[in-house]
């Protein structure tokens, strides 16, 4: 059998999967990568225990197949999260800064006093914010040893110069969409922005479509060298890729320890109302663009509430979620501040509203409830300055399967959303554009007509106003900057 080995490299998981020239997934292996918290608002993690990973997940996945070619080999990862190593050695030279990571905010603070913000958001279609890679690509710099050639790069360019061995530094038009140094309507890296943020752009990759020719494998156990890796593309778009979400308007939902709700658009258009805009894939030098808001904790705050609240698992704080009564507390996940629509760095993780009558049902609830107000609120910004218009919905993401959390979000939005069954989303995004660049796909509508399961989750009536009150007293709890109270 034909196949494309597609490797997802995420957060806490690196997958890969095998996908059939029907566009099927046939095999699945996994790897945990490991997080760690080094003090309040850091967030980093290990380069090179990422790229074992990816590995151990490919390994995983081969050990269920036989009698397979792979054709290619395509990559999707999580973004904004940034390294730098040493050309020469392959040696990391520091931490990987993940894209929850908040050190840099004192760093954004300065520049937005500085009076940077308008110009920044122009040309990237970002807020400055220690989400993204700008500021995180200067304090990894600052902090170098001398004698070394540095290489700067996301995840992508990460793992495909281990893939490579060394040989590629590039990374495609999507995760450099997301740097903050690539000017989005010039497609290149700016100088200017690099003078902004204290980067030298001769350090980042080049920067290729989505479908391109990333070099070929090297000593990677079980994959012939010289196997080409024909696309690279950041996790999120791929997602909105492999959904088949063309049309202007079309979107999705991805949820993971945050969640990304992404729309397609019909050209650029700047960025308002606290969301993105964005390459979201990028085909023969043609960019697609998107609309995008990035919730920095979504279902991650699934499994801390279980632990809190003494449960075995998600699953049975969701099934706990499901039995309460209206008129709960509100609860903001703000565990390392908000992103979309808000941007706010100081913000806090509180529930708000909480009496004797809160039952530990109703707690929960305010928990799940969050993941999908959230999600309103980015879409809701999205309809403003789009004029209401929202297509097809897709969602992917663990979280995805479970129907009372989908059901939640349906509701809320008033927008049926479709629930696909293979929760890859990501993977096959990366492996539909590999094909493309292969030509075992022709083009956009023969990867639309790919057999997807669905299921079609329609908004049911609820009290939105009344859970939106709530959830906005919390908000605006939860971004109030209180004045210290002074000791003597």
């Amino acid at each position: 059998m034909r196949a494309i080995l597609a490797i997802d490299q995420g957060t806490t998981n690196s997958k890969a999967v095998l996908v059939s020239e029907t566009g099927e997934v046939f095999a699945r292996g996994s790897a945990a990568v490991g997080i760690s918290y080094p003090q309040p608002g850091w967030v980093e993690q290990d380069a090179r225990r990422i790229f074992a990973s990816v590995c151990e997940a490919i390994e995983s996945c081969l050990k269920k197949v036989s009698d397979v070619t792979i054709e290619a080999v395509a990559v999707s990862n999580q973004r904004e999260s940034v390294a730098m190593w040493d050309a020469e050695t392959g040696e990391a030279l520091g931490p990987v800064l993940s894209w929850q990571c908040r050190r840099t905010a004192p760093d954004c603070e300065r520049l937005i006093a500085e009076g940077h913000l308008d110009r920044v958001q122009a040309l990237t279609g970002l807020p400055l914010d220690p989400m993204f890679p700008g500021s995180k690509f200067r304090w990894l710099l600052d902090r170098v040893r001398a004698g070394h050639r540095v290489r700067l790069g996301t995840i992508d360019s990460w793992l495909i110069h281990c893939l490579t061995d060394g040989r590629r530094h590039v990374c495609d038009a999507s995760n450099a969409a997301r740097s903050q140094l690539f000017d989005l309507n010039g497609q290149v890296w700016s100088e200017e922005l690099g003078q902004i943020f204290g980067v030298d752009i001769a350090l980042l990759p080049e920067v290729l479509d989505s479908a391109a020719d990333f070099g070929t494998t090297q000593g990677l156990a079980g994959i012939p060298d010289g196997t080409p890796i024909r696309s690279a593309i950041g996790d999120s778009h791929a997602a909105l890729f492999g959904h088949g979400a063309f049309k202007p308007g079309d979107g999705k939902v991805t949820f993971g320890t945050g969640s990304s709700v992404m729309t397609t658009l019909p050209r650029f258009i700047a960025p308002q109302n606290g969301i993105t805009t964005t390459v979201a894939w990028r085909i023969a030098g043609v960019p697609t663009f998107a609309f995008e808001g990035n919730i920095l904790v979504s279902a991650a705050s699934l499994p801390w509430m279980a632990g809190i609240l003494g449960l075995a698992d998600v699953a049975a704080l969701v099934d706990l979620a499901a039995t309460a009564e209206p008129g709960g507390p509100g609860f903001v996940p703000a565990f390392v501040g908000l992103g979309a629509p808000y941007w706010s760095s100081d913000a806090c993780a509180l529930f708000a509203r909480i009496n004797f009558s809160t039952t530990r049902a109703q707690m929960a609830r305010s928990v799940t409830d969050s993941i999908a107000c959230q999600v309103h609120d980015v879409i809701a910004a999205m309809r403003a300055q789009s004029g209401g218009k929202l297509g097809a919905l897709y969602v992917d993401g663990g979280p995805s399967q479970n129907r009372f959390l989908m059901q939640c979000v349906s509701n809320l939005i008033e927008h049926a959303v479709i629930q696909c069954e293979a929760p890859e989303a990501s993977a096959l995004g990366a492996a539909y554009l590999a094909g493309l660049s292969l030509g075992l796909w022709k083009d956009l509508g023969a990867i639309e007509a790919l057999p997807r399961s669905t299921e079609v989750i329609r908004p049911e009536e609820i009290d939105r106003i009344g859970l939106l009150n709530t959830w906005n007293d919390a908000l605006a709890r939860s971004t109030l900057r209180p004045t210290p109270v002074k000791c003597e």
